[in-house]
């Protein structure tokens, strides 16, 4: 995974955001903060009253990622934690949502179910359609590229040119790519939601999301629906996924590299029917770590997750190489399609085991 000297510097920034702060006898790594209260003098901080605001290591983390996507960001609970205080600061009653009806099933749901008796609309397409889509009477277009679990790939520069001449905003969810392979913010989008439990955080030990947006207006009110719904995360995940973040560039090039290590394996495999690695539109950097693979059946998905060692489960990203079968959780797929994610294992040893499941099949 080779990144342009853009996407370094910014890699060097986050990591250095602590470092080049450092004074004498002060710890090298950042602190964790464990505190709901601070204390207030006559003249008090006003960031600094509340845990419900703010918390030093919350800020800290949101600095390393403020730094990644050169643009402002506030931390979530979750990934849907983000979406759903995204959606509050950018929408009204009336508004008009376009999502993908081939993406994320829960952030539709998030429109349809949760947010339809507030007054959204939501209307859905294709990943492989929204280039053409009606953007007439749309207040927003929500998208994510890869698409998931499908892994369609999206033009977001076409797209936001498309969006903005209609006078829609466009929120792109970049959990799949991340910062360090794709950029939305440069393409022109105009906000970003992440799922930092998956491949930013890189351990599978924590939840977490954030949005990051350069409208600063937008900001200001996201920050305000973080304050007053509490949706903020505790300091301990936040301090967990600072960590993860510190290696997440040389987890995310293994993880490629793994990915297309194993991927002829699949492709000439008699055992899989049909195989998906989405070639990355032309700003991304990366074609990524997932891989969609159709095998005859379930049966079959599931005996080679567990010959090849992958971990059965529903989150990616991970350290550990993993599969899920999306048909059971109602996505539009076939009952032996897998979505593959691609851990950090040595890579000869994964494409060793990966050949042996292939051919116990």
């Amino acid at each position: 995974m080779s990144l342009p000297d853009l996407m370094q510097s910014r890699l060097l920034a986050m990591l250095h955001t602590r470092t080049d702060a450092l004074e004498a006898g002060d710890p090298v790594p950042e602190p964790l903060v464990l505190s709901s209260a601070f204390s207030l003098p006559s003249n008090p901080d006003a960031c600094r009253t509340y845990a419900r605001f703010t918390n030093p290591t919350i800020e800290a983390t949101e600095a390393r990622l403020a730094a990644l996507e050169a643009a402002p960001c506030l931390l979530f609970p979750s990934g849907m934690g983000a979406y759903s205080a995204a959606f509050m600061a950018l929408l009204k009653a009336g508004d008009t949502v376009l999502m993908l009806s081939d993406g994320y099933y829960a952030a539709r749901n998030l429109v349809s179910d949760i947010m339809a008796p507030f007054g959204l609309k939501l209307v859905t397409c294709p990943a492989a359609d929204i280039l053409a889509a009606d953007l007439d009477g749309i207040a927003a277009v929500v998208v994510e590229t890869p698409s998931n679990p499908g892994l369609d790939v999206i033009d977001l520069a076409a797209l936001s040119a498309r969006c903005k001449a209609a006078g829609a905003k466009l929120v792109v969810d970049n959990t799949v790519c991340t910062p360090l392979l794709q950029q939305p913010l440069d393409l022109g989008v105009d906000i970003v939601i992440v799922s930092d439990t998956k491949a930013m955080a890189g351990h599978t030990d924590l939840l977490m999301g954030h949005v990051a947006s350069r409208d600063e207006a937008y900001m200001a009110r996201l920050l305000s629906v973080r304050n007053l719904t509490g949706n903020i995360p505790a300091p301990h995940e936040a301090w967990l996924l600072l960590r993860g973040l510190e290696t997440v560039e040389i987890r995310m090039a293994r993880m490629c590299e793994n990915a297309r290590a194993v991927l002829p394996l699949l492709q000439d495999s008699g055992a899989v029917e049909s195989v998906i690695y989405p070639a990355p539109h032309p700003q991304a950097l990366d074609q990524g770590f997932l891989i969609g693979a159709k095998f005859a059946s379930a049966a079959a998905a599931d005996s080679f997750l567990k010959h090849a060692g992958f971990a059965q489960m529903t989150s990616f990203g991970g350290l550990h190489s993993s599969g899920d079968r999306r048909a059971r959780w109602g996505d539009d797929v076939s009952e032996g399609f897998l979505r593959l994610s691609f851990g950090i294992e040595p890579t000869a040893a994964l494409v060793a085991s990966v050949k042996a499941a292939l051919a116990t099949l």
